[in-house]
């Protein structure tokens, strides 16, 4: 059902080695993650659902600016995780997250967008919203943002460790008492793991046990 994101006939894509499949951290440093490992296929997790590609100009454009406000996290030395929130074709409240800083499990990107969103519409202008998140949203955040109705998730890269759009549970699409919601994800993959290789080889002062990181090298293929 996937799609390449290239566009037809890009050669520029290569073929992947064993190599490019190799992990990398998500380490457990940081907030609820312990780690993210690259996905076994890395090409199916290079392609784009059709119904992205029918619009993929507008949704790359949303979720660059997710990925903007992710390099405004790790430049503050913060998880480069980041999200907005688009009503009406317009990105309404932007987020990210701010675990390392309050110490608090919960300030995850799709919260503290939650948070402003509310803070300017109701609730259930929610169900008219779609959500672009530079990371699969964690269980916790999959299952808020299906009880608040959101209308569509895009992300960048999956989350293996603790996934809650299909890489460990579909909490967006289980039968349940709350309508679910589509889900798509592989827009800007690379970047959004980039993002995160990034911040994973630097000290994290916030740490309960701090790891030295300093012989660790940024891994450029994804």
């Amino acid at each position: 059902m996937d799609f390449l994101q290239d566009s037809p006939g890009d050669s520029s894509s290569p073929t992947p080695t064993h190599k490019d499949l190799t992990e990398y951290d998500y380490s457990s440093d940081s907030d609820d993650m312990a780690r993210i490992r690259e996905p076994e296929s890395k090409i199916d997790k290079d392609k784009l659902h059709p119904d992205v590609l029918k619009d993929l100009e507008v949704h790359q454009g949303f979720m660059r600016q997710a990925i903007n406000v992710a390099e405004e996290a790790l430049a503050g030395g913060e998880t480069p995780v980041a999200c907005v929130l688009v009503y009406k074709g317009e990105v309404v409240a932007r987020g990210m997250n701010d675990t390392n800083r309050s110490l608090n499990g919960t300030r995850h990107a799709e919260f503290l967008a939650i948070a402003v969103f509310l803070s300017k519409f109701p609730a259930a202008k929610l169900k008219e919203t779609d959500l672009y998140v530079t990371v699969e949203p964690c269980i916790m955040c999959a299952s808020a943002l299906r009880q608040y109705g959101i209308r569509c998730v895009y992300y960048g890269c999956g989350n293996d460790r603790f996934g809650g759009n299909g890489s460990v549970l579909a909490v967006n699409s289980d039968k349940g008492l709350e309508e679910g919601y589509p889900s798509y994800g592989g827009i800007f993959r690379k970047e959004a793991i980039m993002l995160l290789r990034r911040f994973y080889i630097q000290e994290n002062e916030n740490a309960p046990n701090p790891r030295a990181k300093g012989n660790r090298e940024l891994k450029p293929v994804v």
